[in-house]
């Protein structure tokens, strides 16, 4: 199977964006908030919106299925407040099962958390439970920055975040740790502050030791890591400099890269630097960068070119098509046992 760990409804219906608008009208004039009942998407509006879109680039590209979860540029945490998030969190997590259970072989429900700036992160919890209980989510997308670029949330090492890790590792749920949209001028959101925060969770986590107090959590840091294979040599300096043990020791057995890097350099050096097992192939498709690269006359997501081409030994590229994912997303993997595969 090929396995893409990385995927957000960004084709979603309009009806979604408008009720949003009119959520974030409602902020200061409150007879204009929507109700939930006021968004009306049916089934058919979902296939219109997933099968020329994602279900065709998967069928091109040989992708079996995708973890499926809101569009993260969407998640906008810094809007409202708890209650705002709260309520715009169930309804895009509830569209990313309606999709899985359409399209159940070939999507798995992932859910973004109701967070907000300067609320404590426990507050999550209740939308964790309800989205694996009720949905079957597979993951969560995790925001180290609620604020949308000005960072004041304390690290993800903070205890303040432990009531999240206490159910995650409970439900043996992994967290793809990913931002949403920067409202700071001096970071564009796809080009800088996703890439600048994949950078700094890592730093966030050598410099800690939460995986002392939680040996079994699991967590993702995409589009490659950003900076991180670059500057390995780096990370492994001030990790010494800190007194922490080898980065190999100190997170990477709890710490995952995917493959949303696109272009063939890239991938080879995430690919040289990084051990296979803790490599998950993504291409979050229709995402940020949508294009046909030039250079290539192919689309820039299409990562599994630039994986295949890479030279891996097969028992190296087979485990970062499936079995890595498995053993990451171990809910995903009893799903996919339960439908024979």
């Amino acid at each position: 199977m090929i396995i893409d760990c990385h995927g957000h409804y960004t084709t979603a219906p309009p009806a979604l964006e408008a009720w949003r608008t009119q959520q974030i009208n409602g902020l200061t004039d409150p007879a204009r908030t929507p109700s939930r009942a006021d968004l009306r998407i049916g089934d058919d509006e979902l296939r219109h919106s997933i099968e020329p879109n994602q279900l065709r680039l998967m069928d091109e590209r040989g992708i079996d299925l995708t973890v499926f979860s809101p569009r993260a540029s969407f998640m906008a945490h810094h809007i409202g407040d708890l209650h705002t998030s709260t309520a715009w969190a169930a309804l895009c997590n509830e569209l990313c099962f309606r999709v899985s259970t359409l399209y159940p072989e070939r999507f798995a429900p992932a859910a973004m958390l109701p967070q907000s700036p300067g609320v404590d992160p426990a507050t999550c919890v209740p939308e964790l439970v309800r989205c694996v209980e009720e949905y079957g989510a597979v993951a969560v997308n995790l925001n180290p920055d609620p604020s949308g670029g000005h960072w004041t949330a304390p690290p993800l090492t903070d205890r303040s975040w432990y009531p999240v890790y206490e159910k995650l590792v409970e439900y043996d749920l992994p967290a793809m740790v990913h931002v949403s949209t920067s409202v700071n001028p001096a970071f564009h959101t796809t080009g800088a502050h996703y890439l600048n925060a994949d950078t700094t969770v890592f730093m966030q986590l050598v410099q800690g030791d939460l995986f002392a107090d939680f040996p079994t959590l699991r967590l993702i840091i995409p589009h490659g890591g950003g900076a991180v294979p670059y500057h390995w040599g780096r990370f492994r300096g001030l990790a010494m400099a800190l007194g922490k043990p080898p980065l190999e020791e100190h997170v990477l057995g709890n710490v995952f890269f995917d493959t949303c890097v696109y272009h063939q350099p890239g991938i080879d050096l995430l690919l040289d630097v990084i051990p296979a097992r803790n490599i998950l192939f993504a291409s979050e498709m229709i995402g940020a960068v949508r294009d046909v690269d030039p250079r290539t006359g192919r689309h820039f997501d299409d990562t599994r070119r630039y994986t295949e081409a890479a030279g891996l030994s097969a028992a190296d590229l087979t485990g970062i098509y499936e079995h890595n994912a498995r053993t990451v997303y171990p809910r995903l993997d009893a799903l996919l046992t339960e439908q024979g595969r």
